[in-house]
């Protein structure tokens, strides 16, 4: 159980279908009216209970008082799926279903999903712009069983996953590398010496590119030609760059859509290049409260700890744009 805002957040399963469905039915029925008619109002208490015995829900309360529901839906591989997000009519702009959608991403993470996806009418604007503002991206169009028309939106989750050596972030960044192709841009920030360009040395060996790939400081962009039959690598330093204008005056754009453009300190600069792109942060690990070099004088830290505790390093990757939906990101970098 999560509180949230004064909020509990329960994980919901049959023995909760009689309230979440009464939920689900008021709620769509104060909505405006639609043509079609939603089917939300015909769920019932036999309904929501088999929804919820197939993949669960969640139920919003507050001091004991139903506030919120959803269901999920597991029918698409490596995707979780919310259904009718309701909130009591009486309790609206108090943050019931900002709560259910963190816990619903919390939910996916657990499950080891790699994102979400859910349908809104078309003629919701105020829902389209509730699940935009949470960075979801639309997909398509499709049309439910009574031909009114639905809007597909889907988000990719991000991730964190620590390396303990450079090999280990190489090989994470290789692992990646099987999922790109031309006209990715991945933006790299972190750091002097977080491992930018290790990281970007583990993309090339995956891709098969022609090496050896260095630190482009002093050159600023170098281009790795592929070596297979795969999108070549172009390796940019932004580091001495003031401005987009500046990263304008390098032509990146006559090889951005044939090769995968790697952007050291791009943060701030380099979106400019594509709407589609991954951000990796990379940081050092170092020794927090509670860890076990936390509470220890350097001095008496045991032989190779301090060493590992240096090469340590947390990697994390956002996605942005639609390219990346349904992109099994998670699940290759972190079922490894």
């Amino acid at each position: 159980m999560s509180s949230l805002h004064a909020l509990d957040v329960i994980e919901a399963g049959p023995e909760h279908a009689e309230v979440v469905a009464d939920i689900i039915r008021r709620s769509f029925a104060a909505r405006p009216v639609l043509d079609p008619p939603s089917t939300a109002t015909d769920e019932t208490t036999e309904s929501v209970a088999e929804a919820l015995a197939a993949s669960g829900g969640l139920l919003v309360e507050r001091r004991g008082r139903p506030m919120g529901a959803l269901l999920f839906d597991e029918s698409r591989p490596g995707l979780l799926g919310l259904r009718r997000v309701a909130v009591d009519p009486e309790i609206q702009s108090r943050g019931v279903a900002s709560a259910m959608v963190g816990v619903a991403e919390d939910t996916a993470e657990e499950r080891g999903k790699d994102g979400i996806w859910l349908h809104v009418r078309s003629e919701l604007p105020d829902t389209v712009r509730f699940w935009e503002r949470r960075k979801y991206v639309r997909t398509g169009d499709t049309e439910d069983d009574g031909g009114s028309t639905l809007l597909e939106f889907g988000k990719t989750l991000w991730l964190a996953r620590e390396t303990h050596t450079p090999d280990d972030t190489q090989a994470l960044a290789g692992r990646l590398a099987t999922l790109l192709r031309a006209g990715d841009l991945l933006v790299l920030s972190g750091d002097l010496g977080a491992g930018k360009t290790t990281f970007t040395q583990g993309l090339a060996e995956g891709l098969g590119v022609r090496g050896p790939v260095t630190s482009p400081t002093f050159v600023i962009a170098r281009t790795h030609p592929s070596l297979t039959d795969g999108p070549g690598l172009v390796h940019v330093d932004a580091y001495r760059l003031g401005s987009a204008a500046e990263l304008d005056d390098l032509d990146l754009d006559a090889s951005v859509d044939s090769s995968v453009t790697v952007v050291e300190w791009g943060q701030g600069i380099a979106e400019q290049l594509a709407s589609n792109r991954l951000h990796v942060h990379l940081e050092r690990r170092h020794a927090r409260p509670g860890d076990p070099l936390g509470t220890r004088d350097p001095m008496g830290v045991a032989a190779g700890e301090a060493d590992d505790l240096a090469e340590a390093r947390v990697l994390t990757i956002r996605s942005y744009g639609s390219r990346w939906l349904g992109v099994p990101l998670r699940s290759t970098l972190l079922g490894a």
